[in-house]
Order: C-alpha cells, then sequence, then structure tokens
C-alpha cells in the first residue's frame, strides 16, 4: 500500500481526469451545436481517452492494495463564443492537469513512494504530448483568421481522429 498522502491526491487525480472527459464531451456537444462534427469527433476521443487515463490511476489504486474514494464530478461548461476559444479552454485544461501530475510525482519523491513516481513518468510523458497537440490546433485555428473554407478543412482533417 501507497502512503495516504498519496492516496489522496491519486485520488483527486482521478477525479480530475474523469471532469476532463466530462470537459471534453461538453466541448464536443458544443461543436456538434455550431455543424463542426469534425472537432466534435476530436473532443469524444479525447474524453475517451481521459477516462483511459482515470482508469490507469484507479488499476494503480487497486494494485498497491490502496483506498478508492471517488468524489462528486463538476459541471463543466457549455457554452464558447468560437472554436478558438473552445481548444484554447482545452490547452490552459491540459496545462492545468500537467501541473496536478508534477504535484503527484513531487509528492511521491517526498515521501520516497518509487511505484507512484514510476507509474507517474507515463502521465508526465503522455502531459507533453498533450499539450503540444492541444497548442498546434490553437495555433491553427488563429492562422485561418475568419475563413470559412479553412475552417471547414480543418473541421474535416480533426473528424479523422478515432
Amino acid at each position: 500500500m501507497i502512503k495516504q498522502s498519496v492516496q489522496e491526491i491519486i485520488n483527486k487525480q482521478i477525479n480530475a481526469e474523469m471532469y476532463s472527459a466530462y470537459l471534453y464531451l461538453g466541448m464536443a456537444g458544443w461543436c456538434a451545436d455550431q455543424n463542426l462534427n469534425g472537432a466534435a469527433q476530436w473532443f469524444k476521443v479525447q474524453a475517451k481517452e481521459e477516462m483511459g487515463h482515470a482508469m490507469k490511476f484507479y488499476k494503480f489504486l487497486e494494485d498497491t492494495n490502496s483506498q478508492i474514494a471517488l468524489k462528486a464530478i463538476d459541471a463543466p461548461p457549455a457554452k464558447w463564443n468560437s472554436l478558438l476559444n473552445v481548444f484554447d479552454d482545452a490547452y490552459k485544461h491540459e496545462q492545468k492537469v500537467t501541473a496536478m501530475i508534477y504535484e503527484i510525482v513531487n509528492l511521491a519523491q517526498k515521501e520516497g513512494d518509487h511505484a507512484s513516481a514510476s507509474m507517474c513518468k507515463w502521465f508526465v510523458d503522455e502531459q507533453v504530448e498533450e499539450e503540444a497537440q492541444t497548442l498546434e490546433i490553437v495555433n491553427q485555428i488563429k492562422m485561418l483568421g475568419d475563413s470559412k473554407g479553412s475552417l471547414f478543412m480543418l473541421d474535416r482533417q480533426l473528424g479523422k481522429r478515432e
């Protein structure tokens, strides 16, 4: 079993990952309402990925015979002003998740919890990818300006994500 303080922060992270899934489903719904079905698909895939992250933390707690303490998941926002706002919020959210992962790593190292620190290495690497991918889309949307044709093409590209 891992130390109580590490169990608590990992349980907090499970909640954060599930919130991320809710947030991305909300973003998918907004995109679909705007007829941006490709972006909606992108966010649905992202939501599924976030649930996978939550389950990875959950399984780690199970495997270490640690206490699992699920909490209520906050409702995410449901409205944005533009696709740029949606992806910018997604990018900011990924930065927040990265900071939370770093908190777990720092605490695990402080507590001498090598198992938790080792498990978190995967998440540290994953967050580099998550932030880079989302920022790339933010920058692409900024380059589009007001071009509806370019937005249409980007939306089609986003929809190819599986």
